[in-house]
């Protein structure tokens, strides 16, 4: 059996846990509505500078949102480095398996790019973390980094825990090894976020960085606290807090331009001439459609992914996700084997 990191799953993250599932669905299908793609983009660009920011990178939203266009910056060259290595690696979050610990190597090896002398390497000498009253963490010897690493990842694959628990363990775990030269506060929120988005891809957008870093002094305190009890608890109760705030403020934002959609309907009534009964029509024939081609694509490839599958329906993959809950539940297709080396099989059509 692997050995389990030390902590302590409250009652408050019990009722997070509730609470983030039903508001990630929710969020999940307004990310499916018209403006989704920009919202995706906007939370980026918020998700890549608060990360960067935390670690002291001093570019502004519009400075990142440039750089993500291409654009030419004044800027310091290495914070520069440090927001093109993080979108790189943001635009890879779905490719790597966050159970595994030679994709974080690697996905480190681009977020270290140009900054460290080995990146994608555990660190070959000490560190010390500084504290605002001088050092808070001395963090292992390197020589045990890659046994404490490779025990972590062991209990990351092998838990029962929920997700969201699993992914707030390691995260404090990750930052109390400390186990590269520079970088870790950067990988170890970006594989929080992987572990999640496998999960819900929702994740894979949201700006739960951002979160932290307007909560910056909270987030190291909550690290503090949770060394100090040799227990992540309060370290999960406070991600999960993070988590659950970021969710409800963008519940909250769809609800009021929900609501301002509802007061230009009242007041242009041309909107109610729609046929309701057309426009279920339509919408069942443009999912029947969408699943066809599903079914086409597993028939040529039963091992074919969601990603693959996003790029030949033209839909994003939290709708092919959907899809294939509803195609599952509907007994068209089963799933056959673990999410990463399993396969689909159709059942009917």
């Amino acid at each position: 059996m692997p050995n389990t990191p030390p902590f302590t799953i409250s009652s408050k993250a019990i009722n997070f846990i509730a609470e983030i599932a039903a508001l990630a669905e929710r969020y999940s299908i307004r990310m499916e509505q018209p403006d989704g793609l920009m919202l995706r983009k906007a939370n980026r660009v918020k998700t890549i500078r608060g990360t960067v920011a935390i670690e002291g990178n001093t570019l502004s939203e519009e400075q990142v949102t440039a750089i993500m266009d291409g654009k030419h910056v004044i800027a310091p060259i290495r914070e520069i480095q440090e927001v093109r290595n993080a979108i790189n690696a943001y635009d890879q979050i779905m490719t790597f398996d966050p159970f595994s610990e030679n994709d974080l190597l690697k996905a480190h090896g681009i977020m270290a790019l140009g900054l460290v002398d080995n990146p994608g390497h555990y660190r070959w000498n000490g560190v010390c973390v500084a504290g605002k009253n001088g050092v808070s963490h001395i963090a292992p010897p390197c020589d045990m980094v890659p046994k404490l690493m490779s025990d972590l990842f062991d209990w990351l694959t092998h838990s029962e825990d929920h997700i969201l628990v699993k992914s707030c363990v390691f995260h404090y775990e990750f930052e109390f090894i400390h186990p590269f030269e520079d970088g870790n506060g950067r990988m170890g929120r970006m594989w929080q976020t992987a572990l999640l988005a496998q999960w819900n891809p929702v994740f894979a957008n949201l700006p739960i960085e951002n979160m932290i870093r307007e909560n910056q002094s909270e987030y190291y305190k909550a690290i503090e606290a949770a060394s100090a009890k040799a227990d992540s608890g309060v370290f999960i109760d406070y991600i999960l807090g993070t988590i659950y705030n970021s969710l409800q403020a963008k519940q909250k934002a769809t609800e009021k331009v929900s609501k301002n959609d509802t007061v230009n309907d009242t007041v242009n009534p041309r909107n109610d001439t729609v046929n309701p009964k057309n426009d279920t029509v339509n919408d069942t024939v443009k999912a029947t459609v969408n699943q066809q081609k599903i079914l086409d694509a597993i028939k040529q490839n039963p091992h074919i992914t969601q990603e693959k599958l996003a790029e030949l329906v033209g839909k994003s993959r939290i709708t092919i996700n959907r899809q294939l809950a509803q195609m599952k539940s509907a007994g068209l297709i089963r799933r056959v084997g673990a999410d990463k080396n399993g396969h689909w099989e159709i059942i009917s059509q």
